[in-house]
């Protein structure tokens, strides 16, 4: 999975932080630091985040295959 966020949209409202402490942290007031690439055992936490997301800055995308152009 890749995770994706759209940091024109996010507004730092820090819900994904609450839902996937692991994967999501604010560094001061806005920049929002995240694991683009995170295991597939961290799913759960990642769909947490997505739903948490008020504007809807978040989404999940397949992994691209390896050797695929």
């Amino acid at each position: 999975m890749r995770v994706v966020v759209d940091l024109n949209r996010c507004q730092a409202y820090a819900q994904c932080c609450y839902a996937a402490p692991e994967r999501f942290v604010l560094r001061g007031d806005e920049m929002l630091v995240y694991d683009p690439a995170p295991p597939e055992a961290e799913r759960a936490a990642i769909d947490r985040a997505v739903l948490a997301c008020p504007v809807r800055a978040i989404r999940v995308e397949p992994a691209a295959a390896e050797g695929t152009a």
